[in-house]
């Protein structure tokens, strides 16, 4: 039986990076604001690599962690090139679960789950911080839908600031909730108008 292709490893398969190599901006300006190196940082469903080698050359240690072999080999051979070292961890978010309470941060940006576990499995992201650390986190809004600047097309996976109020509520406390237009130029999966939810709590 042939094993069916992972639709993520055939997305970065090119020898460019589907969202470009720079960090996200939001990432970049709240990382600078709130976390001092080094950080211990886990960025969930990092694909390609940018946000996590970009927090590594600030001087945190980062593991990614990505569906997509693909994508952590191309993750690697970006901290190689810049001359930092990531951890890599190949898992589903589906199941996977942080060792508890392990990390001073976590960057979810663009990771858009399917409604059946996006709750279950935020909180168990959530559980992997520490008591004071941060949840940065960047997503299309339901509003996307009527953009072409990216993001899935299936409103169940795209996000308002009270969904994560909901999903999280058990374990961080908001500290900033908005949604609106953005430009967005990450690479060619990522650009032109776009109106986003960004969302930071931190960890009780």
């Amino acid at each position: 039986m042939n094993t069916p292709a992972n639709p993520w490893d055939e997305r970065f398969a090119g020898p460019d990076y589907k969202y470009g190599t720079e960090p996200n901006a939001f990432l970049r300006a709240q990382a600078a604001e709130r976390l001092r190196a080094p950080a211990e940082v886990l960025v969930p469903g990092d694909g390609e690599g940018r946000n996590g080698v970009w927090l590594a050359r600030q001087g945190h240690r980062v593991t990614s962690v990505d569906y997509s072999t693909v994508g952590l080999q191309k993750t690697q051979a970006l901290a190689a090139q810049h001359g930092v070292a990531v951890q890599t961890v190949h898992a589903d978010l589906a199941n996977w679960a942080p060792p508890p309470e392990a990390y001073d941060a976590l960057a979810l940006v663009y990771v858009h789950l399917p409604a059946s576990f996006r709750r279950s499995a935020h909180q168990r992201l959530a559980a992997g911080l520490r008591p004071g650390g941060w949840l940065i986190l960047e997503a299309f809004h339901p509003a996307q839908l009527a953009f072409d600047s990216g993001g899935p097309k299936d409103v169940d996976m795209l996000y308002t600031p009270a969904l994560l109020d909901a999903d999280f509520e058990a374990w961080l406390e908001p500290v900033l909730r908005w949604d609106g237009i953005v430009e967005l130029s990450e690479g060619p999966g990522h650009q032109g108008r776009a109106h986003v939810t960004r969302w930071v709590g931190r960890r009780r």
